[in-house]
């Protein structure tokens, strides 16, 4: 098992490590390394429940068994949703979204490197013109990543004009993936989802938008999900990305706030690294997680 796995495992290994039978003591453990990996209390109460249903239907005595047990559960909650990417279209348009400070630019940058593994073009648009630093933040990344670029002609342009421009460069210069980023915050009197809605008319006269990801940060936990709320009610989110998963603290997270949402984790970041961030595999997430 590889380093990162282990660090995502962490938390349930003083409840696996040693015990041998599953006793009083283990049930305790097991709602006490549940409730510190941020599954949250409601979703701890239907996992315990759960697993007790079926260690008493299968007469499991073995605390191996429990183990398997739960990693099943955990990974079939969260195969429930298709964490595929929908880009077929040419060129696929994906809006990136997210509260500032959570991660959203450097995300693009290591999902435009980690579309350009499977030899695609991409253009990321810069449209998050109220600040100069995510737009020099953005252009790195996206030489890092080997992709091409439309930053704002001055500071303060029209956020929908820049992705315009992006879209329009795209089709006349046949890239395939396009990504957006967008702002988290405004400075202006304009409230924030009508900007985001007035880039998705503009976009959406030129091409479908195939994708809109919203970006969280792990480490935040339910936190991070109430300062998104807004995002998921009025930006039509399609799915999710989850960064910053590099330790066992928050890995329930990913399964609390993919049910609570009812959208589907898409893109998981695990380090800092450009090649950080991976699509998601719940079976494999789910045997990180338990170890």
């Amino acid at each position: 098992m590889s380093e990162r796995s282990w660090s995502l495992s962490g938390v349930f290994r003083s409840v696996f490590g040693g015990a041998e039978k599953i006793s009083d003591d283990t049930w305790d453990d097991l709602e006490t390394a549940l409730i510190s990996a941020d599954f949250g209390p409601d979703l701890t109460d239907e996992i315990l429940e759960e697993l007790r249903r079926e260690v008493d239907l299968q007469h499991l005595t073995d605390a191996k068994d429990l183990r398997q047990l739960l990693r099943d559960l955990i990974s079939d909650r969260l195969a429930a949703f298709d964490p595929t990417l929908k880009l077929s279209d040419r060129p696929a348009v994906v809006l990136v979204v997210g509260v500032n400070g959570e991660g959203k630019t450097t995300t693009i940058g290591k999902l435009a490197n980690y579309l350009r593994t499977f030899d695609k073009r991409v253009l990321v648009g810069a449209a998050d013109t109220f600040r100069a630093a995510a737009v020099e933040q953005l252009a790195t990344w996206a030489e890092r990543a080997g992709a091409d670029i439309v930053k704002p002609q001055q500071q303060g342009q029209d956020p929908a004009s820049v992705a315009f421009q992006t879209v329009e460069r795209a089709q006349a210069e046949g890239h395939d993936i396009v990504l957006i980023d967008t702002a988290g915050r405004l400075q202006t009197k304009g409230g924030l989802m009508d900007e985001l809605a007035k880039v998705r008319r503009v976009i959406e006269k030129q091409a479908p938008i195939a994708e809109v990801l919203l970006v969280l940060d792990a480490t935040t936990g339910q936190n991070g999900l109430a300062q998104a709320e807004a995002f998921i009610e009025h930006a039509g989110v399609t799915g999710l990305v989850l960064t910053k998963l590099d330790g066992s603290a928050k890995g329930g997270f990913v399964l609390a706030v993919q049910q609570s949402t009812g959208l589907p984790i898409k893109l998981v970041g695990q380090g800092e690294g450009i090649v950080d961030l991976t699509g998601f595999t719940p079976n494999v997430f789910a045997q990180q997680l338990v170890g």
